[in-house]
């Protein structure tokens, strides 16, 4: 094949370009050997120790050094430019100057690909041409247009049907390339051609013979002839495109033989009333009963400190969980127990109302910055803000004071539980809905997803820390949170803090950022090094929320007002799986079982990503050498949502053998004993101990 070259006299053109080049930068080098150099900072030559010529010799040869590597890298950069240009014009069949820039070169790839490129660069798919206005103002100047001639009978590509575009990816980036035949320059001579006329009603597909010199231009341009389609092709791609498509899930793996992952079930949040009693006992030990012998190995439970040390400071009521847990160990099964120091409703899937102690509220009351509070001053009292950890606002004790003597009389009040080892887990509560986070996206105060949420950080306990932190630094200016961050429900482009490029990426965003994750670190290793010492000898974990929704964007908007500092450039899970490494507590994940596309398909605008979410926070953690635990952080009752959680629990091909340690289900109810949910279910808990099914789709 003939390949195409650049026209004549490119390859001495850039020859004598790098020639040139080089003669300047030697005149470069005559300058600076010779009288012309100037010192931008002179010394008296009359130093009395002479060190001042020598300090200038200095500088001048560290001058020189330094513009010869930069003419190094200089030299580097235009081979290597050199060569991707020269294989493009040989192996490409891309008519490329030999100094063509990078834009002639995107160019030039777009059009390979299919695509219409303006002067003007207005880009836009073959098959969705620009609007008039768009086309206007691409239009440049008329003036004559040099067009080398080519041959008329060039072989021309039967049109086919279009295939179905690949899942997830766009039809244009899914459709395969043609390789165009390579065009032999003839040596023929340019002709001159006046400018095209505009299209119109009456406007020829080629232009009048009058408009061309010689009279006929028909030998001059090689216009492609329409094919007739094949009636049966064009009936097939028509039928194509009025069928949706719907990618097929692939063959269900066969987890026989894998590592067992204990499952666990979680109860109803509202199981043990304020008033220390079982609800619906009797029901409960009925749909225990099913469980066990679906072989469920346990139960979660939450210990609601709002119920427990309702009334009066450490007066704590144990009397409905002693009865919950004798029902639970007379069945066998094992416990895994909430410390929950928020507030239960408003959240999503709340379906009672169980606030934080009243003693807790009336001091609220008369003191509301003990709660986390946003830009507009409005308080969420569904825990209590981090900036109280230390400061002994409650009747006389620091916030981590009352957690830990709430911690310790439960420790001691079970005592048997944890020596039978019936209690098999405890997991600390840390933030709202008992996870490690900021309450940044509360359904109470408006928020609907994918709402980015808004910084919790405007009470006066974690003001003055800011304004510390501020000082520290040297810019008390900084002590303040953002003012363009938006609100709960904008979208991160909308906004100048989150947007690309926007200020979170500024020095005072990387200071704010910091400050702000750092808090919840912080926290996190306050509270966990009084429950080591609460539960020595017990595991321990930490419930960390799964915000995916923004994730696929530069700054991860949702993520930072929660929290977690984790844009595209920095990640934002190591410094929290450090802390729980520190403290030998293993790290429970949420939003296991959604599927990035599936949330594309529902939520197309909210760019959430929740399986490339999933894979970087369990890394992180197996990175640490800590244990990973899961729950789902919606209902589950299909087939393709217990197959993603055993996706995740058991990871492919994983060289080191790692899976997660545990796994919760979300929640006990009605609805997960219907026929055809539970019959899921006990197929799912089967496989996730490494049981054989026998009905597992290919």
């Amino acid at each position: 094949m003939q390949q195409a070259a650049g026209p004549p006299g490119e390859d001495e053109d850039e020859e004598m370009g790098v020639k040139e080049e080089d003669e300047e930068e030697e005149e470069d080098d005559d300058g600076e050997d010779g009288c012309y150099y100037m010192d931008p900072c002179p010394v008296s030559v009359a130093s009395p120790t002479g060190s001042g010529g020598g300090r200038a010799n200095q500088g001048r040869r560290r001058a020189r050094e330094e513009k010869e590597r930069t003419k190094l890298r200089e030299r580097q950069r235009r081979a290597i430019t050199g060569r991707i240009l020269a294989g493009l014009r040989q192996h490409g069949n891309y008519s490329l100057r030999a100094r063509a820039d990078i834009n002639e070169v995107i160019a030039a790839l777009a059009r390979e690909a299919g695509w219409v490129v303006l002067p003007d660069g207005t880009t836009f798919p073959s098959s969705s041409p620009p609007t008039a206005a768009a086309a206007a103002a691409a239009q440049p100047a008329p003036r004559p247009v040099m067009v080398a001639a080519a041959p008329l009978a060039l072989p021309l590509p039967l049109p086919t049907s279009p295939a179905l575009p690949l899942r997830g990816v766009p039809p244009v980036a899914a459709r395969p390339i043609s390789h165009r035949p390579a065009l032999a320059l003839l040596p023929l001579p340019s002709v001159l051609l006046s400018p095209p006329r505009a299209a119109g009603p009456a406007a020829s597909s080629r232009p009048p013979a009058d408009d061309v010199p010689d009279g006929d231009s028909s030998h001059l341009l090689a216009v492609p002839v329409p094919v007739p389609m094949d009636p049966a092709t064009t009936e097939d791609a028509a039928v194509a495109k009025q069928v949706p498509e719907v990618a097929p899930r692939p063959p269900e793996r066969d987890f026989a033989g894998t590592p067992y992952v204990p499952v666990y079930v979680m109860l109803p949040l509202g199981v043990v009333n304020v008033n220390g009693e079982v609800v619906d006992a009797d029901e409960l030990v009925g749909q225990l009963r099913v469980l066990k012998a679906t072989g469920v190995d346990g139960v979660m439970v939450d210990c609601w400190w709002g119920n427990v040390e309702a009334h009066r400071p450490q007066e704590y009521n144990w009397t409905g969980y002693k009865r919950l847990f004798q029902m639970i160990r007379e069945l066998k099964l094992k416990l895994q127990v909430v410390m929950s120091f928020h507030e239960c409703g408003g959240n999503v899937g709340d379906d009672v109302s169980i606030p934080l102690p009243h003693w807790v509220t009336e001091i609220g009351r008369s003191n509301p910055d003990i709660y986390f509070t946003d830009r507009a001053g409005r308080r969420n009292t569904e825990c209590l803000s981090w900036g109280i950890d230390k400061e002994r606002v409650l009747q006389g004790r620091t916030a981590v004071e009352v957690y830990f003597d709430f911690m310790r009389s439960f420790r001691v009040e079970f005592d048997e539980y944890f020596e039978d080892g019936i209690i098999s887990e405890i997991e600390i509560g840390l933030g709202a809905c008992g996870e490690l986070r900021y309450p940044s996206y509360p359904a109470k105060h408006g928020w609907k997803y994918p709402g980015i949420g808004e910084f919790q950080c405007y009470d006066r306990y974690l003001q003055k820390n800011l304004r510390r932190a501020a000082e520290a630094r040297g810019h008390t200016i900084w002590a303040r949170g953002p003012d363009n961050a938006g609100h709960y429900n904008s979208e991160p482009n909308l906004t100048g803090f989150f947007c690309d490029g926007g200020d979170y990426d500024s020095y005072y965003g990387r200071f704010f950022l910091n400050w702000y994750s750092q808090m919840l670190v912080d926290h996190a290793d306050r509270v966990l090094m009084l429950a080591r010492l609460a539960f020595e000898g017990s595991s321990i974990a930490v419930k960390v929320s799964g915000v995916h929704w923004w994730y696929k964007t530069a700054s991860h908007a949702a993520e930072l007002t929660a929290g977690f500092y984790n844009p595209c450039n920095r990640d934002g899970y190591a410094p929290i799986a450090a802390v729980l490494k520190k403290y030998d507590a293993a790290l429970n994940f949420t939003c296991v079982e959604l599927r990035t596309m599936d949330q594309h398909e529902v939520y197309p605008d909210a760019f959430a990503d929740p399986e490339g979410l999933v894979w970087q926070v369990l890394n992180a953690a197996w990175d640490a050498g800590i244990q990973v635990a899961s729950e789902n952080a919606l209902p589950c009752y299909d087939r393709d949502g217990f197959n993603k959680i055993l996706e995740n629990a058991k990871p492919l091909n994983d060289p080191d053998g790692r899976h997660l340690f545990g796994f919760t289900y979300l929640r006990l109810s009605k609805v997960l004993f219907e026929r055809r949910n539970f019959f899921e279910f006990e197929r799912f808990v089967k496989r996730m101990h490494g049981e054989a099914v026998l009905d597992l789709q290919e």
